[in-house]
């Protein structure tokens, strides 16, 4: 694994636990020799995780729609910084550009994010290692929903099992590293035509 693209908040959110986890991954990154690849604000977590893995060394790429440069305030020391039209060609292109994903706390961009992530790989666009970086239990409920969900037979058990979880960032790195790809049906019961 090369490149980690991390999605998470451009608030601070309101515990320092947040930041703390941010600066983690971004060290960690950088002390593994990894890139990182986000959304290219200087703003919130995203600019702190930036800060800490440009401190330790690492390339970091920014991706940022040109309607949010001035909103999420660009990030002025990046490696590379990427402006594109849409949200979608974002996602697409950190995609591209990426080898796994870590998903920290965040709001609405973050869960958006990290859900399509989880869709793609669930329907085999790629075999990319998706994780939650489950800062002081934040992603608890989300987790609840996933097993909601899947014991709903909306979700294979499979799909919600290939979902990483960790609490440290050294911990979500080393789990994405031995991650293997899940093959199966994203369709709980084969589809029926009549």
């Amino acid at each position: 694994m090369q490149r980690v693209c991390a999605f998470l908040g451009s608030n601070p959110g309101a515990s320092p636990v947040y930041t703390q986890a941010a600066v983690e991954l971004g060290r960690e990154i950088g002390r593994r020799g990894m890139g990182l690849v986000y959304g290219g604000a200087g703003v919130g977590l995203m600019g702190r995780l930036a800060d800490a893995a440009l401190e330790a060394g690492a390339e970091v790429t920014g991706v940022m729609p040109v309607h949010l440069k001035r909103k999420e305030i660009a990030h002025p020391n990046l490696t590379e910084l990427i402006l594109v039209e849409t949200m979608h060609e974002r996602k697409a292109l950190m995609a591209e550009m990426s080898d796994g994903f870590a998903s920290l706390p965040g709001g609405l961009g973050t869960l958006d994010e990290t859900a399509e992530m989880l869709t793609w790989s669930q329907l085999a666009i790629h075999e990319k290692p998706c994780g939650l970086l489950n800062v002081d239990g934040f992603y608890n409920h989300l987790l609840k929903f996933f097993d909601h969900a899947a014991d709903q037979a909306f979700i294979a058990r499979a799909h919600r099992d290939m979902i990483v979880i960790a609490e440290s960032a050294g911990e979500l790195l080393d789990k994405l590293l031995c991650w293997t790809p899940v093959h199966c049906s994203k369709w709980v019961e084969a589809p029926t035509h009549s």
